[in-house]
């Protein structure tokens, strides 16, 4: 009798992260086609509504699953990954469609990118042509990060992998537009941070009194639209 081959394990593993949340981990590296895995594997636990289950966050490669642990309605870990095993059996298809098309117009270089120069000199190129690569295709927005409203984005263009900068700084303005390790993050108000900053955008990337606080979501594909400083100057006084 021939013993049939073992089953191929399945493209993700789901991992305890202390006592009120799992991580379904989809990958170990950033790549755009996990987020979207990512994105359609929240998506479809937000739509199973399993009991006790409080949020899904999505990540670059994971998703995180929240829930109150306990009798009843409140399962433990083990209990919830039985339940979640089945769903993403099913299949899931990398999500594409749910996210906007989102044009950002980002005012780059100047008083606005102070270390574009840098970003340059490291990638080996000009400033003209570091704005072409960030301006030239789509981000995906892959989640929403340290601070609410701001985005990390990317993959880009190889060339565009930057470290971040050895000294950070204690304050960076609200709107800026910085890069590092093929990503890109935007700062929804003053901040501390550590990321090259080479532009900035007028729009406002969060306000708390909006039935909709944050302008950017998970899902979002982003094309950055290079504007001059009037043009920043004049979509930013119309913004406030």
């Amino acid at each position: 009798m021939t013993t049939p081959p073992p089953a191929p394990a399945p493209p993700w593993r789901i991992e305890p992260q202390g006592d009120r949340c799992l991580l379904i981990r989809f990958g170990d590296s950033i790549d755009v086609e996990v987020g979207r895995l990512c994105l359609a594997a929240a998506q479809a636990l937000r739509l199973a509504q399993l009991p006790g289950v409080t949020d899904v966050v999505p990540s670059f490669v994971t998703v995180a699953v929240h829930y109150r642990p306990g009798g009843g309605q409140r399962p433990r870990y083990e209990e919830l990954a039985a339940r979640i095993e089945p769903l993403l059996a099913q299949g899931v298809a990398a999500d594409t469609q749910t996210g906007r098309h989102v044009e950002l117009p980002v005012c780059y270089g100047g008083q606005y990118g102070p270390d574009l120069p840098d970003v340059a000199r490291h990638a080996g190129l000009s400033p003209e042509a570091v704005i072409e690569l960030h301006s030239g295709a789509e981000s995906l927005v892959f989640m929403l990060g340290f601070a609410p409203g701001a985005p990390y984005m990317g993959v880009h263009d190889a060339r565009l992998d930057i470290p971040r900068r050895a000294s950070p700084r204690t304050a960076v303005p609200a709107g800026s537009v910085a890069v590092a390790n093929r990503q890109t993050v935007l700062y929804p108000s003053q901040s501390p941070g550590g990321w090259n900053i080479i532009g900035a955008t007028p729009a406002v990337l969060f306000d708390p009194a909006s039935d909709a606080p944050t302008l950017l979501q998970p899902g979002d594909r982003v094309r950055f639209v290079p504007i001059g400083p009037a043009e920043f100057r004049r979509l930013r006084e119309a913004a406030r």
